[in-house]
């Protein structure tokens, strides 16, 4: 066993990490499918999208060929309505809540369908939006992920002049470099980038990380209002012995490196255990796989009924040949010469249901081992605690805290998305965003 890079051929990359959402190709196969739309009175599946995007309307607009309205319809909810159409677990959201699913009938295919329209309008370059004239006040955003772009094109509109400041060398956040190569490409994720800042009045400042490069005090000397949107950050620490040992990495770390470099320059184990049942875990463990790796093994200390991940996101591990083993959570880490060769595991069995409704897991007292030379850890990730306390920020483990109106406990600094909610989906990241731009836009109207 040995962790290497270059196990595959490029013709097999190409194929292992090709689109594996497929658009339609034509508007006659988009039509058909949107002609299968019940336009729904009050439609659940609008109730599900956390931006409440117009469903039956931007499907309408597309059955009446009006590709451009259907396009201004999902994107004045969503600026990133383009990338969320790859990404959102739609199956539970939007889709998930079709009244087709309560017929026995396979719900309306909504993210294919946004994703036909948003990509017109990408290709094509509509201009969508008009910005209003510049009104003279500038505000600070800090991270160019899904919540600090939403927020700055809601400003920008405005008349707001906004200046992002990103930690990366591109745009993008969790779509660039935190989510599966094979659901949507740094391409892609770029020319989001673009087409959301061609409004104007928007510009990105990359290389530029909060805590080395300047402080939220710096910022709040220099513009009206600061909006804080910097995610969080590396996988949580699974406290056993032989975690140090080389081949153990960070789940956020491995996705990052597959989708900074070259498929072939990741390395990877033969035999490879991931803990964990997020999306993150599942991103993590099936790009292992298509990576060379010959034996994927995903660890979950609770049963499917409590797992995090999507029955959807499930499967695309196991037809991939992910082996999944439920009722387990790692005990120790073994090695050799400072290379891990073991993971022993706890056999768990379900107690009393824990704070967030699910049952917790105790250990039985039995063990077991699987051999590997890789172990990624996926248990969530951790806040960016320190950075938060060194700018002065209130929070509470790590997370912004903030009031109702996104204001944290400095004067005119504001934040939203996973910084403060410790992680959730990119579209809720996209809604922080117009929710913070809002609560700027009445700062900024109390200001004059």
């Amino acid at each position: 066993m040995s962790v290497k890079s270059n196990r595959l051929s490029a013709e097999e990359y190409l194929q292992n990490f090709e689109d594996i959402h497929p658009p339609f190709d034509s508007y006659d196969a988009a039509a058909i499918e949107a002609n299968r739309c019940l336009f729904c009175y009050d439609a659940p599946c609008m109730k599900s999208c956390p931006t409440s995007i117009d469903i039956p309307k931007f499907i309408r607009q597309i059955t009446t060929e009006n590709l451009k309205g259907s396009a201004h319809t999902i994107l004045s909810s969503n600026i990133m309505g383009a990338g969320c159409s790859k990404v959102c677990p739609v199956e539970k959201l939007c889709e998930g809540a079709c009244v087709y699913n309560f017929l026995g009938e396979t719900p309306i295919h909504i993210a294919r369908l946004q994703r036909f329209s948003t990509e017109k309008a990408m290709e094509n370059q509509w201009k969508l939006f008009e910005r209003k004239k510049s009104n003279g006040h500038k505000v600070a955003v800090v991270g160019a992920g899904p919540a600090g772009l939403s927020c700055a094109h809601s400003l920008s509109r405005e008349g707001i002049d906004v200046t992002v400041f990103e930690k990366e060398s591109s745009g993008g956040g969790l779509m660039t470099y935190g989510i599966a190569a094979y659901k949507v490409t740094p391409e892609f994720c770029e020319d989001e980038v673009n087409y959301i800042t061609s409004i104007g009045g928007i510009d990105i400042q990359y290389n530029k990380a909060l805590g080395r490069d300047f402080s939220v005090s710096d910022l709040s000397e220099k513009y009206d209002a600061v909006f804080i949107g910097i995610g969080v950050g590396m996988a949580r620490h699974l406290e056993i012995p032989g975690e140090h040992l080389e081949g153990v990495v960070d789940a956020i770390k491995f996705i990052y490196d597959i989708r900074t470099q070259e498929f072939s320059a990741t390395p990877v184990g033969d035999k490879v255990a991931v803990i964990g049942m997020g999306m993150t875990a599942i991103d993590a463990a099936t790009q292992a796989k298509r990576l060379g790796a010959q034996e994927v093994t995903i660890i979950y200390r609770r049963t499917q009924d409590e797992m995090p991940c999507t029955e959807h996101e499930l499967n695309i591990a196991k037809l991939d040949g992910c082996h999944i083993v439920w009722l387990a959570a790692p005990k120790e880490i073994k090695g050799e010469n400072g290379i891990v060769t073991q993971l022993v595991c706890d056999k768990m069995a379900l107690g009393v249901p824990d704070s967030s409704g699910r049952r917790s897991p105790k250990p039985t007292g039995e063990t077991f081992t699987i051999h590997v030379d890789m172990v990624i850890k996926a248990t969530g990730q951790m806040p960016y605690e320190a950075l938060i306390s060194q700018n002065s920020l209130g929070h509470k483990n790590g997370k912004v805290t903030i009031g109702n109106d996104l204001k944290t406990s400095m004067k005119g600094v504001f934040a939203g998305g996973d910084c403060v909610n410790g992680g959730k989906e990119v579209v809720d990241a996209v809604q922080a965003g117009k929710d913070g731009a809002e609560a700027i836009l009445k700062y900024l109207a109390n200001l004059s």
